[in-house]
């Protein structure tokens, strides 16, 4: 208080005030009109209490927001997660393949489609695909299936494709297709990470484009091929060139570079039977060699575009567990084929 002395009067009474806020002084109880000075240490204990409360509310509300913050920071991650995950999938192993086929088929609500290349189905195949196939059917799921013309080779293959259309599916045949492909409700896709190695396993596609183009690469496939034939014979009519679907294809595969044994499994025959198919081509054409049946039969007009040409896309998928060659006999290897299909 000493040192107010001699001070401007408004210094002092602004101090005086500060003081009587802070509580360091107040009305002497004893002499009135005089102020009494309060020790610091008891004066200031409620403005230390109040500063120290309003710090700890703080901190509360910093670690709130700290745990808000790592909330949606894994919220976010997680939705990141899901998303990448649903857009494509790698699925590795048969076992893990064939678990994913069942899991999207239960889901399966209004179609499914695919390709089932390989020609000849295994019993065992044919087997398992019948109680998925009614599950299907039972919840008014409408399947439709393409085989290769070469299941005229196999007569139970014929019946099963028989069977299924039987129970109001749609199955339709063509000399070749791209590769094995699996659409369920234009929502999610199963196809191969490598055609020709299927231990490298299969990729599922749930983003809106690759399914656009897979479904349309499934339309343009089913609208060339022929419903399946109620005899057990394959279908011989020929082209205006006098050439079957089979021979056709055969040119057009070979136009495309592959080898005998790519031939051979694009149309779920033997590796004989493909190069017999050649072989009469070439003598067709009087041909020596590939090259010059390539030239001949292109000057004839005899090699066209394919639907399975359009937009590249070729070779789609393979779901059999091991490389997809074809055994002697047109009899491909047992492989992880959507039941049904």
């Amino acid at each position: 208080m000493a040192e107010l002395v001699g001070r401007p009067v408004e210094l002092v009474r602004g101090a005086l005030d500060e003081c009587v806020r802070l509580g360091l002084i107040r009305p002497s109880w004893e002499t009135p009109g005089r102020l009494h000075a309060i020790s610091p240490d008891v004066a200031l204990q409620p403005l230390l209490a109040r500063q120290e409360s309003d710090l700890l509310a703080r901190q509360r509300e910093i670690a709130d927001t700290r745990v808000e913050v790592a909330r949606l920071a894994e919220e976010f991650a997680a939705l990141r997660s899901r998303s990448e995950r649903n857009e494509v999938e790698q699925l590795h192993g048969i076992d893990r393949i064939r678990d994913r086929i069942k899991e999207l088929s239960a889901g399966c609500e209004h179609s499914l489609v695919a390709f089932a290349p390989g020609g000849h189905q295994t019993p065992d195949n044919r087997e398992a695909s019948r109680p998925l196939t009614e599950a299907l059917r039972d919840r008014g799921v409408t399947m439709r299936t393409v085989y290769l013309d070469s299941i005229y080779n196999d007569p139970a293959t014929v019946e099963h494709a028989r069977w299924l259309v039987g129970l109001g599916n749609d199955v339709r045949t063509v000399a070749s297709l791209p590769a094995r492909m699996i659409i369920f409700d234009d929502e999610a896709a199963i196809v191969p990470m490598d055609p020709d190695n299927s231990a490298e396993g299969a990729l599922l596609f749930r983003g809106r484009g690759i399914l656009t183009a897979l479904s349309e690469l499934f339309r343009m496939v089913w609208e060339r091929a022929a419903p399946v034939a109620t005899g057990r014979r394959q279908r011989t009519s020929t082209d205006d060139n006098g050439l079957t679907s089979q021979e056709s294809a055969v040119l057009r595969l070979l136009s495309e570079g592959l080898t005998d044994e790519g031939v051979a499994r694009k149309l779920g025959v033997s590796v004989r039977t493909g190069r017999r198919i050649t072989a009469e081509l070439m003598a067709r054409l009087g041909a020596r060699s590939r090259f010059q049946a390539g030239l001949r039969a292109a000057r004839l007009g005899w090699i066209g575009e394919s639907p399975d040409d359009e937009g590249g896309v070729t070779d789609l998928l393979d779901l059999e567990p091991s490389r997809t060659t074809t055994a002697p006999g047109g009899t491909p290897p047992t492989g992880s084929r959507l039941a049904g299909c």
